[in-house]
C-alpha cells in the first residue's frame, strides 16, 4: 500500500517535468540528458534529444536519438534544481502523513 503511495507521488511529480531536460543515470553507469517526453507507473522514461554524457565511453550509443528506459534500469534521474518545486513534494509528503499522525495522535490518548 505504502510502496503504490510513494509510486503514485513519484509519478505525479515526474509528469510535472515532462519537457524539460533531465539527466538519467543506468545500473550500468551509462549518463544520458534529454528532454522527458513521458513517465508511465512504473517508473519507465522515454527521453527525446538524448545525448550520452561520456560518449568516448559509450560510443555505439553516439547515433541515438531517442530512447525509451525500463523504470527497473535507472539508478538516477538528476533534475535541475529550477525545475524542482519544492511546495509541491512537501504538500505530498503532508498529505500522505496527515492520516498516519493522526492515527498515532488518537491511538495515543
Amino acid at each position: 500500500q505504502t510502496s503504490l503511495v510513494l509510486t503514485m507521488i513519484f509519478l505525479s511529480f515526474f509528469k510535472t517535468l515532462v519537457g524539460k531536460e533531465v539527466a538519467v543515470e543506468l545500473k550500468n553507469d551509462v549518463v544520458m540528458t534529454g528532454i522527458l517526453h513521458s513517465v508511465d507507473q512504473y517508473l519507465n522514461v522515454k527521453l527525446l534529444n538524448v545525448q550520452v554524457v561520456e560518449p568516448q565511453k559509450y560510443p555505439q550509443l553516439i547515433a541515438l536519438s531517442n530512447c525509451f528506459i525500463r523504470g527497473s534500469v535507472v539508478r538516477y534521474i538528476q533534475i535541475p534544481p529550477q525545475h524542482v518545486d519544492v511546495q509541491l513534494l512537501q504538500d505530498a509528503a503532508r498529505q500522505e502523513n496527515a492520516p498516519a499522525s493522526a492515527a498515532a495522535t488518537t491511538s495515543k490518548a
